[in-house]
């Protein structure tokens, strides 16, 4: 996934109440868990508060963004949005877990599949529209702030997830260079970052609803990208 490096302040001190420090998590997106409350409020309220908070942080960028600014958008006080997240970081740290949480369960089904390089390379981009359609503000924020967060110990894992994704990634093109589904003439990491950049950029235009379900939009890539890497016969 494409990251750009923001430019901006650390969270200011008024985005923030004491607060124990978690252990700090460098897995791949495999953090969702450590971030779940043993008891406190309603994860409906939960989601939808993580919801509009997304929302702000991708249009306006996370250093820009105050919790008054998202407690306003939620229909909150400000001093009423820390009963269900301790600083303006937690609720972050969970919207992009999620997400990856999400995205490589997907792409560890796709895996699981044993499919072909070409078929497997279909598999991933479809599941990532999939994703762009659950998750389009995480999305929008990860390639806003993620090379900026990832020198930061709590979002260590957002630096893991992304050698992760591109050794997958890169991984299929070659096998499907080796097998022969692939031109052989390919270069496997150029293709790689067009490819990725193709998709995820998807992101900054796509609305959920709209006129393309997510697997269409995925099948019209596919057709284009396909056309010039599949061998020709």
């Amino acid at each position: 996934m494409t990251a750009d490096a923001p430019a901006g302040r650390h969270m200011a001190d008024n985005d923030r109440v004491p607060t124990n420090s978690r252990t700090e998590n460098s897995g791949t997106g495999n953090s969702k868990a450590a971030h779940a409350k043993a008891a406190g409020p309603a994860p409906a309220r939960r989601r939808e508060l993580l919801a509009t908070a997304a929302e702000v942080f991708a249009a306006r960028g996370y250093n820009a963004t105050t919790v008054r600014r998202i407690a306003d958008e939620a229909g909150l006080l400000a001093g009423s949005l820390y009963y269900h997240f301790d600083s303006k970081e937690s609720m972050l740290d969970e919207i992009l877990s999620t997400f990856l949480d999400e995205l490589w369960a997907g792409y560890d089904a796709v895996l699981a599949a044993g499919l072909g390089p070409s078929e497997t390379l279909q598999a991933l981009v479809t599941e990532s529209f999939r994703e762009i359609d659950r998750h389009r503000p995480a999305v929008a924020i990860y390639q806003k702030e993620s090379r900026h967060l990832a020198a930061q110990p709590r979002f260590a894992y957002l630096a893991a997830s992304q050698r992760r994704f591109e050794k997958l990634w890169l991984g299929t093109l070659e096998r499907g260079v080796a097998d022969g589904a692939f031109r052989a003439d390919l270069d496997a990491r150029l293709t790689y970052r067009f490819v990725r950049d193709t998709v995820w950029v998807a992101a900054s235009w796509y609305r959920p609803g709209g006129r393309h379900r997510p697997e269409e939009i995925a099948r019209q890539y596919l057709s284009m990208v396909l056309d010039g890497i599949a061998v020709r016969t």
